[in-house]
C-alpha cells in the first residue's frame, strides 16, 4: 500500500508535536515505519489519508464496540451540539446516563463522571486513600491505569521493596507509596500485604488485562484478591476502562460474579468521546466533595456532548444485550481461524481471549503476566503487523496491546483477516 500522504503529515506533525503524536503508541516505535493518518472511519473500516481502506481491530482502543460513526451516537452529538457545547453547569443528561450506568452495573450506587480513564483511576485512588485513611496502593506489573504519577512505577527487588519511578518527572516520594505485584500471583500480593500491615488503601487491577496483550485472570485470582482485601480492610478497585460495558453489560463484575469496591470506566461509556467515570457503593462515593472531604473537580466533567454520546451508546447496548453474545461468537470464530492457519504454518504462538478482547503472542508458553508477555518474539510480531497492514488490516502497533472486536465486523471481514494471516504467516519461514 502507498502511505505517501501519511508520511508527509507525520513529518509536519513532528515539527510541532513531540514525536509527531499525542499518545506514544501511535508513533509506531514498537514496530517501525511511519504512522498511518486517518481521514475518516465507518463501521468496521478506517480510511487513511492515502485512500487506503483498513479493517480496524483497535477501534479507538475499545470504545467503538458498535462500529465507527455509529448513527445513534452521531445523531445524539449533532443534535446536542446545536444547543451548546459546554456550560460548566449541571444538565439532565448527566443524571440520565448516571442512572442508566448504575442500573446496568452490579454493586454500584453512585457514579462520578470525569474526562478520561486516567482521570478516573487517579480519582479512584485518591478516594480510596481518603476513605481508608491509608497511603499505599498495590498495582500489578503490566497493568496500565493511565499516566498519573502513582501508576508509572517499576518494580524494585524483593517482595516488599518500594517501587521506583520509571518515568522522569515522577518523584520518589510518590513512588514509595506504590507497591508492585505480579499479575495472577496471589502469594506475591499476600506477601506485600503482610510486609505493610494496615498501610495499604487499595489494590487496583485490570480484571482482564489489556496492556500486556489480553491476559485473563487465572482461576481464583480475582476471588483471592477479593478475599485478601476484605480480610485486611483494603479497597479492591477494578480498572474497567477497557472491559466495562464491553465484556458484559455490567462488565467483569457481572461476567465473573466478583464485587469490587470501586470501579473505573472509560472507552465505551463515552461512545467515542473523552469520558471516564468511577463508581462505588454510596458510603464510599459520599466521601467525595461536595458531600465529603475528598476533592475532585473538572470544568468539562459531564460535558453535554460527551454525555449525549455515552447515553446513546449505553442505551443501544442495554436495549440489545444480544450484542455481547454476537461479539463472543465473532471473536471465537476469529480465534479459531487464526489458530488453524498459524498451526498449519508451523508458527510458534499463544492466543489469549476473553469475550471481544483477543491477542496473539509469538511464544509457546502461556502468557499469564507481564514477565511471560515480555518473552514473545517481537521480530515476528513486527513482520506480522506490517504484513497485515499491507493486506489492509490494522491491528495494534505493539505486541503489548489487546485487539478489540466490533460488532460492525462481518464474517466476510473475519474470513478475509484469517486468509491474510495465513498469507503473512507463510513469510515467517
Amino acid at each position: 500500500m502507498i502511505y505517501q500522504r501519511s508520511s508527509q503529515l507525520f513529518a509536519e506533525a513532528e515539527k510541532v508535536i513531540p514525536g509527531g503524536v499525542n499518545s506514544p503508541v501511535r508513533a509506531f516505535k514498537a514496530v517501525g515505519g511511519t504512522p498511518i493518518f486517518v481521514q475518516r472511519a465507518q463501521g468496521a473500516y478506517l480510511y487513511d489519508e492515502d485512500g487506503n481502506r483498513l479493517i480496524d481491530y483497535i477501534n479507538s482502543w475499545g470504545p467503538m464496540i458498535l462500529g465507527h460513526a455509529y448513527e445513534p451516537v452521531v445523531e445524539a452529538v449533532t443534535e446536542r451540539a446545536k444547543l451548546g457545547t459546554s456550560f460548566g453547569m449541571p444538565t439532565e443528561l448527566e443524571t440520565k446516563i448516571a442512572a442508566l450506568a448504575v442500573s446496568m452495573v452490579p454493586n454500584i450506587d453512585k457514579i462520578r463522571f470525569v474526562n478520561s480513564g486516567t482521570e478516573a483511576c487517579m480519582s479512584a485512588i485518591r478516594l480510596a486513600r481518603g476513605f481508608t485513611k491509608r497511603d499505599k496502593i498495590i498495582k500489578f506489573a503490566g497493568c496500565y491505569h493511565g499516566h498519573s504519577d502513582s501508576f508509572l512505577i517499576a518494580a524494585g527487588s524483593g517482595l516488599s521493596t518500594f517501587g521506583v519511578p520509571n518515568s522522569p518527572g515522577v518523584t520518589e516520594g510518590t513512588a514509595k507509596d506504590t507497591l508492585l505485584a505480579r499479575y495472577n500471583d496471589l502469594e506475591n500480593v499476600s506477601a506485600l500485604i503482610a510486609a505493610n500491615p494496615n498501610e495499604i488503601a487499595a489494590i487496583i487491577v485490570e480484571p482482564v488485562a489489556g496492556n500486556m496483550g489480553c491476559v485473563p485472570p487465572l482461576n481464583g485470582f480475582l476471588e483471592g484478591l477479593r478475599e485478601l482485601c476484605s480480610a485486611n480492610g483494603i479497597l479492591l478497585i477494578f480498572d474497567e476502562v477497557m472491559t466495562g460495558f464491553r465484556l458484559a453489560a455490567g462488565g467483569v463484575q457481572e461476567l465473573f460474579g466478583i464485587q469490587a469496591d470501586i470501579v473505573c470506566f472509560g472507552k465505551v461509556i463515552g461512545g467515542g468521546l473523552p469520558v471516564g467515570a468511577f463508581a462505588a457503593r454510596e458510603e464510599i462515593m459520599n466521601y467525595l466533595a461536595p458531600l465529603g472531604p475528598v476533592y475532585q473537580a473538572g470544568t468539562l466533567s459531564g460535558n453535554p456532548l460527551a454525555m449525549a454520546a455515552g447515553l446513546a451508546m449505553l442505551e443501544s447496548l442495554n436495549n440489545d444485550r444480544a450484542v455481547f453474545q454476537r461479539l463472543e461468537e465473532k471473536t471465537s470464530y476469529l480465534e479459531a481461524g487464526i489458530r488453524n492457519v498459524l498451526t498449519a504454518n508451523s508458527v510458534v504462538f499463544t492466543i489469549n481471549r476473553v469475550g471481544s478482547m483477543i491477542s496473539v503472542h509469538f511464544d509457546a508458553e502461556p502468557v499469564v503476566d507481564f514477565q511471560s508477555a515480555a518473552k514473545g518474539d517481537n521480530v515476528t510480531f513486527k513482520k506480522f503487523f506490517h504484513g497485515l497492514l499491507n493486506e489492509g488490516i490494522y491491528i495494534a502497533p505493539s505486541a503489548y496491546e489487546t485487539w478489540f472486536i466490533t460488532d460492525a465486523l462481518t464474517y466476510e471481514d473475519l474470513d478475509f483477516t484469517i486468509q491474510a494471516i495465513d498469507k503473512v504467516s507463510k513469510t515467517f519461514k
